[in-house]
């Protein structure tokens, strides 16, 4: 088990969260609506808010509005709105989960369900009681594990070739300014594995180049995903290296792809359990997005510098 990082002083104490699920989006151009969770602190105004995108995993309710309560309650308590979707390919919506109204790819519709949200905000706001008004719009980050990781890179300007058309993919959304990227796929092309290459045909052409949004990339040392990639941990860590800056990298020692438990609180699939890996997981991602909203800020600069300092760092940061 590794020492948690004190950032306490950092973020300052948390505040008590008001989560409500489901908040149901009307959808007729979706195979069902779309469902959300929102976290907020009952306290506070000017609020950024953090879109998650979810997972696929193996668990049947964590591919689901259900899932990542620990980021999103830390993240609540800490002055963020915390919006999470229930993707079309969460376990939760049966075995013919992936595609929507259309045929739409499932690749596609996360990225949409995201920017569906943004257009809708003030029907979220009005769901959930005492919210309304208290959102900053000029705010707005994403975030994502995993296959959710891909989301988030699209919605912050990476693209790629549709491989049923062949047309160049672009789904950045100017209203998202910030991004922390947990896990996420890197590149294709020879990077990837047959397996990946038969059923996740999208990653062949993944480019990161005008991804240029302010990022956050979060990978583990030991994440190898090898049923994916060929390319090991690293494969990971590509977002950080093949997308122009500025970036952030947070390489957390010992981690696999669950990052320490990200995806839930006591998770099976979890294969690198360790509560306070994944602590600061959510503290420095906090306080990442708090410094990058607000350049005056100095949580995210403090909390690396106790990261470093720290007896048995969790990881390293490395920045461009």
């Amino acid at each position: 088990m590794s020492a948690p990082i004190p950032t306490a002083d950092v973020l300052g104490l948390p505040v008590p969260v008001l989560s409500v699920s489901p908040v149901t989006l009307a959808a007729p151009d979706r195979a069902v609506d779309l469902q959300l969770r929102v976290s907020a602190p009952v306290t506070g105004s000017g609020l950024p808010v953090v879109l998650l995108s979810h997972g696929l995993g193996f668990s049947h309710h964590l591919s689901s509005l259900h899932g990542y309560a620990p980021l999103a309650d830390f993240w609540a308590a800490h002055g963020f709105v915390v919006i999470q979707p229930t993707h079309l390919d969460s376990r939760t919506l049966g075995p013919d989960r992936g595609t929507g109204a259309g045929g739409v790819p499932h690749w596609r519709s996360r990225a949409e369900d995201m920017s569906r949200v943004l257009d809708r905000l003030d029907e979220v706001e009005e769901a959930v009681p005492g919210l309304a008004g208290r959102l900053d719009r000029g705010k707005v980050a994403v975030a994502g594990h995993s296959m959710g990781g891909h989301t988030a890179s699209l919605l912050l300007g990476a693209r790629l070739t549709d491989p049923d058309d062949g047309t160049e993919v672009k789904l950045a959304d100017p209203r998202i300014t910030a991004g922390v990227l947990l896990a996420a796929p890197g590149r294709g092309g020879d990077a990837l594995t047959d397996f990946t290459v038969e059923h996740y045909p999208f990653f062949l052409t993944t480019d990161f180049s005008r991804m240029a949004t302010p990022t956050l990339v979060v990978a583990g040392e030991k994440d190898d995903s090898a049923f994916l990639t060929v390319d090991g941990p690293q494969w990971h860590i590509d977002p950080y290296t093949l997308a122009p800056g500025p970036k952030s990298l947070l390489t957390l020692f010992g981690a696999e792809h669950g990052l320490g438990g990200v995806s839930g609180y006591d998770v099976a699939e979890t294969t690198d359990e360790d509560p306070a890996r994944v602590t600061a997981v959510a503290r420095l991602t906090a306080a990442y997005l708090r410094s990058t909203f607000d350049p005056d800020d100095t949580a995210w600069r403090t909390a690396g510098d106790q990261l470093a300092a720290g007896p048995g760092p969790l990881g390293r940061i490395e920045s461009k």
